[in-house]
């Protein structure tokens, strides 16, 4: 009852501020990337950061579509600077409340804020763009470089068809993507940083983010054909410099290709993306020597577009087969055989109606082999039968009532936790224990 009352009376309280801020007049103050091009922020997003087909245009041109008029007078005409000054804010207030609460902790997790982020974006020059992100992360109480991606694009022909082609500087595997069916800007794009997860992953679902540096060469030929090869090496921000890998369970050996190829297609007002994805990584587990664990990850994505008048369905799906050899993790103790595999399957329905209310139904679902070391029993976190095995849904709804503030609520429910439905984690926490109301507003000037 307290929980229900908790949330209940947050919800109404950020209602009550979304709709106060939807009957002030239209402000000004929106993101660098709709200062720069003079655009709407819905030309580019159909929900942040769910992209239409001109934002990934934009994207993959390098961040450079402007129709401003820039300085080049201050040291001469070599110089071209953009009068509008690229800098963007995104706050993201929160409160999180699971089903049954946390041994020794209270229910009810407000995040306030739960991120506060800067960004310079926008273009820098001629055919170079990007975008930096640096986050305050309140459970971390840091401040990091979060997702960054800079880019040089220019266009050429081939066949007598258009051929872009370009360069990107990111942080993170599929950050340079311009789909949201890989996992940087997959779903769920809000979600909750306080209530039990699975403790099982891909590596390239999130396992290196802001952690590598990564050179990569892209080209799109004639609006169809997508393709893009990045290599990353191992940063490990706040480590020692050289690298030790001293405290880091993944140091890349040499590096690690990530690859990329997608096609997408048109037809009446259908629009359709498939592709693959993936990566290879020989990593020394805490140091730069010895003997090495490899992931293999390749991936399998689609993305499906449909307009109804001035509203718009949009469906999302990816499936990830890891295959992993741990020879330096079991040489250490840290897994009960070498050998290790996992699956990952997620997708997502999202139905937009007139740009301002958003209603989404996903679901997930984790599978691999059993290993008691790797998953080892613990309170909440830990599985009982040694397996990574897990699945749910996520229910969502989202209200704009501008273009760039969102009031968001999401509920997730769990069917399999860490192996099991019941008793999971040895302690007699089941799967729904960890089910869980999410609320969330999301400003961004």
């Amino acid at each position: 009852m307290k929980r229900a009352r908790l949330a209940s009376t947050l919800l109404g309280g950020l209602v009550s501020l979304a709709l106060i801020v939807g009957l002030c007049p239209k402000t000004g103050a929106v993101p660098s990337f709709s200062r720069q091009t003079g655009l709407k922020c819905s030309v580019c997003h159909s929900n942040p950061p769910e992209l239409t087909a001109f934002g990934r245009k934009f994207k993959l041109e390098g961040y450079t579509l402007t129709d401003k008029k820039t300085d080049t007078s201050i040291e001469g005409k070599d110089l071209k600077i953009s009068r509008y000054f690229p800098i963007s804010a995104m706050l993201l207030l929160s409160d999180t409340a699971t089903k049954t609460t946390v041994p020794g902790t209270q229910n009810g997790t407000a995040g306030f804020p739960q991120q506060l982020s800067l960004f310079l974006a926008g273009e820098m020059s001629p055919h170079l763009g990007g975008m930096v992100q640096v986050t305050y992360d309140h459970s971390s109480d840091h401040i990091t470089l979060d997702n960054t991606d800079i880019r040089y694009a220019k266009h050429t022909t081939l066949g007598s068809k258009d051929l872009l082609y370009g360069l990107t500087l990111n942080n993170s595997p599929t950050v340079e993507d311009v789909w949201n069916s890989t996992p940087t800007w997959g779903y769920p794009w809000l979600s909750p940083q306080s209530d039990p997860s699975p403790s099982a992953a891909p590596l390239i679902a999130g396992g290196l983010a802001q952690d590598v540096a990564g050179l990569g060469v892209y080209t799109m030929w004639n609006e169809h054909l997508y393709a893009d090869i990045t290599v990353y090496r191992s940063e490990h921000a706040g480590g020692p410099q050289p690298v030790t890998g001293t405290g880091f369970a993944i140091n890349i050996k040499g590096v690690a290709p990530y690859w990329r190829v997608a096609w997408q297609q048109k037809w009446g007002l259908n629009y359709l993306e498939i592709g693959t994805h993936g990566i290879y990584v020989s990593s020394t587990p805490g140091g730069v020597t010895g003997l090495r664990d490899t992931y293999l990850d390749p991936a399998i994505d689609l993305q499906y577009e449909r307009p109804f008048g001035v509203n718009l369905l949009t469906f999302h799906t990816t499936f990830i087969h890891e295959r992993s050899n741990l020879n330096g993790t079991y040489a250490a103790g840290g897994a009960a055989a070498p050998s290790q595999h996992l699956n990952a399957f997620r997708a997502d329905a999202n139905y937009h109606l007139r740009s301002r209310y958003s209603f989404t139904l996903a679901g997930f679902s984790t599978t691999g082999n059993a290993d008691a070391i790797l998953f080892a029993p613990a309170p909440v976190t830990g599985s009982l039968t040694g397996s990574p095995n897990s699945n749910g849904y996520i229910v969502q709804a989202g209200f704009w009532p501008q273009q760039n503030i969102e009031l968001s609520a999401a509920y997730t429910g769990y069917g399999k936790f860490n192996g099991a439905s019941d008793d999971y984690d040895g302690s007699g926490r089941s799967a729904s224990a960890n089910n869980s109301i999410y609320v969330a507003l999301w400003l961004n000037f």
